[in-house]
């Protein structure tokens, strides 16, 4: 077995990173501190903070190669990024579970929800956040959507 390190030319590949690439539903991705300095490798299941509560995504990348797709991906500075908060517990996948579980259910009911309003829009998908106390749904529209009323009864709906 020959083994190479195609990476040993690029610069600044020895250096330690504490950032993480998280990745969600689908290919929705993010990246995040790992101020805690966690033992993470590929396929760890985490927590990470979010906007409010905390999320429950899958590692899929660490190390030197994070700033690199960061850069990639026109992510500037670290400042924003938000910060891991845990390998997920036992308790944390279950609620995970249950929301993924939700999902489904969430987006058939919103989209009769968008008919019964009468809007020109289809919810293609939906995301709950790992603890469940968020959802985005996903749609698309040939034209501008006014869907203030559709929040509202989602959020009375769901919450």
């Amino acid at each position: 077995l020959n083994l190479s390190d195609y990476l040993s030319d690029v610069p600044g590949n020895n250096e330690i990173s504490d950032l993480v690439e998280v990745q969600f539903k689908n290919t929705r991705k993010g990246y995040y501190r790992n101020d805690n300095h966690l033992d993470l490798v590929k396929g760890d299941i985490v927590a990470v903070e979010a906007s409010p509560g905390h999320d429950i995504g899958t590692v899929t990348l660490t190390g030197s190669l994070v700033p690199l797709q960061m850069k990639k991906a026109q992510i500037k500075g670290t400042a924003d990024v938000k910060r891991i908060y845990r390998k997920a517990r036992p308790a944390d996948i279950d609620k995970w579970e249950e929301a993924r579980g939700r999902e489904n259910g969430t987006m058939i009911q919103s989209r009769q929800i968008a008919k019964d309003l009468q809007l020109n829009m289809k919810i293609g998908d939906v995301e709950y956040q790992g603890d469940c106390n968020k959802a985005i749904f996903y749609y698309i529209a040939d034209a501008r959507v006014d869907f203030r009323r559709l929040i509202k009864v989602l959020a009375d709906t769901f919450h």
